[in-house]
């Protein structure tokens, strides 16, 4: 059985910013969270990114996280996912986890696709007798051919969105975390890439949705939270709270 749950959650970080610079006057707008200055040191910021989350989630929960740019949406998968420790509270997950918060991957431009492969598969600690299955599983998905055996330096952007992709979505995870809907490629392979989160999605016992997207949150969840400068402010239904929160930007 799969679950998540999350006991009075915080998250906080220092910024160091210039005394009287644009960066100081915009680093509220910009970082998100709740931004507190550091009385023994004005150039010291702290932000609050997470502020006492709560959450608790089982076995065919899907859940979406709604709010502004800044409010603490992709802080959360990032400690949901081990990316970031809490500075306090607990996070208890049962089930492997697998997040699709940033797909771009570092390759390597002077190594060959099919070379990028299997380092990375080596990175994220696949096991050694599943790799080669993997290579071949993920070749196939980027559709890139004899390319795979060139440089990725000789790949068009596009070609290399399609690698990292391939990779980072050849999962099977119990949990999955993503942050937005992830565009690949070109109009067609696009959909072949939605397509693919879909069959992850469907295989998934709880998936953590952050996103702007209506029709998807509408689509895929059950549950959703709207967050604003690293709170919980309502819990409730997708449409409900959606209705809400576009008519917070409105009033």
């Amino acid at each position: 059985m799969a679950y998540i749950k999350v006991d009075n959650l915080r998250l906080s970080y220092h910024v160091l910013v210039e005394t009287g610079s644009i960066r100081k006057a915009m680093i509220s707008n910009l970082l998100g969270g709740f931004v507190r200055k550091k009385k023994d040191n004005k150039n010291i910021v702290t932000i609050d990114a997470i502020r006492g989350v709560d959450l608790e989630l089982d076995d065919g929960d899907r859940l979406a996280v709604i709010g502004h740019n800044g409010a603490g949406k992709t802080s959360l998968l990032k400690v949901l996912a081990s990316i970031y420790k809490p500075t306090s509270g607990s996070v208890r997950i049962s089930g492997e986890v697998e997040s699709l918060i940033n797909t771009g991957f570092g390759l390597e431009m002077e190594e060959t696709g099919r070379e990028n492969i299997r380092f990375i598969l080596t990175l994220l600690g696949r096991p050694i007798n599943s790799i080669e299955q993997e290579i071949e599983e993920i070749s196939e998905f980027t559709e890139l051919g004899e390319f795979l055996d060139l440089p990725v330096r000789t790949y068009s952007t596009g070609m290399q969105t399609r690698l990292s992709f391939a990779i980072s979505t050849n999962i099977k995870p119990e949990i999955l975390l993503m942050d937005e809907m992830i565009g690949a490629g070109d109009h067609r392979f696009q959909e072949k890439a939605q397509k693919r989160i879909e069959q992850i999605a469907e295989q998934t016992k709880i998936i953590v949705l952050a996103s702007h997207a209506e029709a998807l949150i509408k689509e895929w969840c059950n549950k959703a939270i709207w967050m604003e400068q690293g709170k919980i402010i309502d819990v409730g239904g997708p449409e409900e709270l959606w209705a809400s929160y576009i008519k917070s930007m409105t009033s």
